[in-house]
């Protein structure tokens, strides 16, 4: 076992305190009264150990998130010799871990050194006593696993227990989870497995400090604008105040004081330094703050908004002779962030905002339009998600026009490398505490629980310039509050107070305790504060259902299974900013093959249905088939409903194609939704935010996601990064009223001006000239947008039109190009947008397409891939890689899934996300298909 002595880490002390790092000991893992004994890991959990040693089939595979569950209920024992111990007497020794999975009983040398029940809190232990009795250098370590799905069914079946009305606290399939401090979807969710795993799923050592040694095991930087407060936005001509907290192993020593640094990382020239003041000492605890100039430091922007500049601090614990005692350095950033939920103010509402609140988020001082999506667990087992992994997805984000993801609460606590990497990547992440659908306990040990949980997490991950936010959890308001409006109106006053006892009374001091510069919400979906005033112990009143006929407020959530409404614009919620809408798809035939065997390779096959938790089975039933067949019925009426159904002879063939069109589909509603709210910056209620559900897989199953469990991009991707652009034409038809209208949108914070080109194109490839009086929307067409908004370029009733006979709608789609000019914030240069979008007066089901003759070539000078359409005008265009190829290699193209007019050539560039190396010349099988390939054989 390796012994590190540390000293110029990024955290370290100025002794020479033993640091065992866990992860190097020889672990063995054994089943709690079964004869299972194989090697284990740390970090690891029993599911990866054991599929390790081939005990157990990959996890993934088939229906083994039904056929492992007797893991998740059995006890398991983590063992380790522990070597490397220093045996001076004068050595205080701690145990030191930063993640149990969950409930954990830990011995050494045969002592009960402590229990946890918490997955996402540091523990540390003094063992000192302990091991003085061992009487060996190699004292064993042991860490038993209780089952979480057992332990919680005890806890709720414990007398007086607190109970919830039915459907307030939903169930996904192993019960009970608001009892555990855990990951949520460990217990099952409508988009993943419930494998509910057990392990030391973080890092863990061994410490031992000789006398008047520290060693930091967490800190916190806090850099904002003088005087100001949570929420509210802050002067942006203010000096910039550091306060900088060291929480240590060990006791500071009276008189000690703080050195700071700062390193401009662009330069690597010290960007000041010097002494900090306010020192307070609490032993365990130090804290120091200073006033640093308000334009001595370059911002932060999130990515397409300027760049982001990246400073080192480092904070020095010295002590009163001036022995530099602990060092700790932290990557961050000058950035203001708020999410602004304030009063729409009465000149805002003369130039026709609607009254109300805000509720948007301001980027030092800026309002933005956050572009983005909704942020899962990637993997059901934490310890395999790598920073490659982190960074392929984020590349992917940033690739698909994305600023903002909202990393979903009832996952885990991002771990501090993601950070890191959005932090580089210019990615804002709107982070949650692990609570999510359903109501949790009041006891006061789950409250100070998740108080000393809220408290590590802020105080890790506060430096971070890419935290955009913290939520208290997921859908409280919305969903769990509203059920039990709708089920037990007569306990809502207790249930309201119980929310707010967790939610405003520990988890906001927690956040507001220890950082002045980020906003806190009590929901992820919410109408925002009542009023909020900081001479009062807990300054926000919510709002709630507290609102005035007319005016808007908060974010807004929108799922609607009924296909029939897809396009409706009339159902989509008005509001500032919307913060999750999906609906489901299949994933690509590769990512099928990944976790199916051949023969279950079909749209109804049982593992196929079972995979799809869409509606979940609400317990631990594996045949569920009445609700899986629900959200299989749901992209079946879809496709049905709005495209050319594939029948094709070949069953694997057709299965694949189901699979894409399932995805057309998807990529279809969200972008109807998407411009939908990106045109609300232009209209009355000034929505500044779209973050569609979701971004990634946990696994390979019908989900929500853009992007499969390995990497590849599915139509929504695409369409969502063409969507995302900076300046795009949005036709925007309104079932209801039958009227076609066509915006103009940008997102950049100065004036853009620009031509739009507009008319029909046959499916023949044709260009159709429409009656006269029926020419308002064809030609070319001017058009001036102001800073973050959008341009009204004209409306057709195309219900009229088609009834009139002046339109055969089976014939023809809308075609809008737009070529504008304008700056990228925080530059001089101008630049220039082009965008095309289109719209369909029919279905495409009931469209007469036509082959539109697709050929595709790579230029091996250009590295490009060339499309053309050679007999027709070809939609949902598709460039994929041939299979064979495809399970090797996977490519993400510039553009895909696009509209491609008769005679027209594409050219389109390409990234790799992963090769095998398996395959070679793979570029020169690329092929291209349409919609219209559905209707072949």
């Amino acid at each position: 076992m390796n012994r590190i002595i540390l000293a110029a880490l990024a955290a370290s002390t100025a002794g020479a305190v033993n640091v065992v790092d866990l992860s190097d000991a020889t672990w063995t893992l054994k089943g709690n009264g079964s004869d299972i004994s194989v090697p284990g890991k740390v970090p690891s959990q029993v599911h990866l150990d054991l599929f390790a040693s081939q005990v157990i089939d990959d996890p993934y595979y088939g229906l083994n998130d039904f056929d492992l569950r007797w893991v998740a209920l059995a006890n398991w024992t983590y063992t380790a010799p522990v070597s490397g111990l220093l045996t001076d007497e004068k050595t205080t020794t701690y145990l030191l871990f930063n993640g149990l999975d969950t409930f954990a009983d830990i011995q050494l040398c045969s002592q009960a050194v402590a229990s946890t029940n918490n997955q996402f809190r540091q523990y540390f232990f003094d063992v000192t006593d302990i091991l003085s009795g061992c009487g060996t250098n190699s004292p064993e370590l042991q860490v038993v696993f209780g089952s979480a799905p057992a332990i919680t069914e005890d806890i709720a079946n414990q007398p007086g227990q607190e109970t919830w009305p039915w459907r307030v606290n939903i169930p996904f399939e192993f019960m009970n989870r608001q009892f555990m401090r855990k990951e949520q979807s460990d217990f099952g969710w409508d988009w993943g497995p419930a494998f509910a795993p057990a392990g030391i799923w973080q890092k863990a050592w061994v410490l031992q400090l000789s006398q008047g040694e520290i060693y930091v095991r967490n800190s916190l930087l806090d850099l904002y604008r003088e005087g100001q407060l949570n929420n509210l936005p802050p002067d942006q001509t203010a000096n910039w105040i550091l306060n900088a907290s060291v929480d240590v192993i060990g006791t500071v020593p009276e008189g000690a004081s703080l050195n700071f640094k700062i390193v401009d990382l662009e330069t690597q020239e010290e960007a000041g330094g010097g002494s900090l003041v306010n020192v307070t000492n609490d032993g365990d605890v130090i804290t120091g703050s200073t006033v640093l100039g308000a334009a001595d430091y370059k911002l932060w922007w999130p990515v397409g908004l300027g760049p982001q500049s990246l400073y080192n601090v480092t904070i020095d614990v010295i002590s009163e002779s001036g022995e530099t005692l602990a060092s700790v350095t932290k990557r961050t950033g000058f950035r203001t962030i708020i999410l602004n939920m304030g009063v729409v103010s009465d000149e805002e509402i003369s130039k026709g905002v609607t009254p109300g609140n805000h509720w948007h988020f301001e980027i030092n001082g800026q309002p933005f339009y956050a572009k983005g999506s909704n942020f899962i667990p990637p993997d059901a087992f934490w310890p395999r998600v790598t920073p490659t992994r982190i960074r392929q997805l984020f590349n992917s984000a940033v690739a698909a026009n994305q600023n903002m993801l909202r990393v979903w609460s009832s996952g885990a606590y991002s771990p501090d490398f993601m950070y890191d990497i959005a932090d580089e990547m210019g990615i804002l992440l709107w982070s949650e505490f692990e609570y999510g659908d359903a109501l949790y306990p009041v006891d006061p040990d789950f409250l100070e629980n998740g108080r000393l949980e809220a408290v590590y997490q802020v105080r890790r991950v506060n430096h971070h310039p890419s935290l955009a936010l913290w939520a208290g959890g997921n859908e409280l308001e919305n969903l769990e509050l509203a059920t039990v409006t709708e089920v037990a109106p007569d306990m809502y006053d207790r249930y309201l107070h119980e929310y707010e006892t967790l939610f405003l009374d520990t988890l906001l001091p927690a956040v507001y305790g220890n950082s002045h510069s980020i906003t806190y919400i009590p929901s992820s979906t919410t109408n925002g504060y009542l009023s909020i005033n900081f001479s009062n112990p807990i300054p926000i009143v919510q709002r709630y259902n507290n609102a005035t006929p007319g005016s808007i407020y908060g974010d807004t959530d929108h799922y609607n299974y009924d296909a029939t409404q897809a396009f409706n614009l009339s159902s989509y919620p008005v509001g500032r900013f919307a913060n999750e809408f999906g609906f489901h798809s299949m994933p690509s035939i590769n990512s099928w093959r990944q976790a199916v065997a051949e023969e279950d390779l079909s749209f109804n096959s049982s593992t196929v249905v079972l995979r799809n938790h869409h509606y979940p089975a609400w317990g631990l039933n594996t045949t569920n088939y009445n609700n899986a067949s629900k959200g299989m019925g749901e992209m079946t009426i879809a496709v049905e409903m709005y495209y050319p159904a594939p029948a094709k002879a070949d069953p694997v063939a057709n299965f694949s194609a189901w699979c894409h069109t399932t995805q057309i589909f998807q990529a279809d509603f969200y972008k109807s939704q998407i411009q939908f709210y990106r045109a609300g910056s232009g209209r009355p209620e000034h929505q500044l935010g779209s973050l569609y559900w979701q971004l990634e897989d946990i696994w390979q199953a019908p989900t929500w996601a853009g992007i499969e469990y390995d990497g590849r991009w599915k139509v929504l991707h695409y369409v969502g990064k063409d969507i995302y652009q900076p300046v795009i034409i949005a036709p925007l038809w309104n079932l209801t009223s039958g009227i076609l209208q066509v915006y103009a949108v940008s997102d950049l914070w100065d004036e853009v001006k620009g031509k739009a080109s507009l008319g029909w194109v046959g499916w023949d490839g044709t260009t159709v000239n429409l009656d006269a009086g029926s020419s308002e929307l064809s030609g070319d067409v001017d058009f001036t947008i102001g800073a973050l908004n959008a341009t009204l370029l004209g409306t057709l009733n195309i219900t009229e039109l088609i009834s009139s006979a002046s339109l055969n709608a089976a014939d023809v789609v809308f075609v809008a190009n737009l070529t504008a000019s304008g700056k990228t914030p925080n530059t001089e240069a101008t630049k220039t947008f082009t965008h095309t979008n289109y719209f369909t007066p029919t279905p495409l089901a009931s469209a007469t397409l036509v082959d539109p003759g697709l050929s595709v070539a790579y230029d091996s000078n250009t590295d490009e891939f060339v499309v053309q359409a050679e007999t027709g005008t070809s939609i949902w265009t598709w460039v994929s890689l041939e299979d064979g190829d495809a399970d090797e290699v996977i490519v993400a193209f510039d553009d895909n899934g696009f509209l491609l007019r008769k005679g027209e050539e594409k050219r389109i560039g390409y990234s790799i996300l992963s090769d095998s190396g398996e395959v070679a010349g793979w570029e020169s099988r690329v092929g291209a298909s349409s919609i219209w390939d559905n209707s072949l054989p």
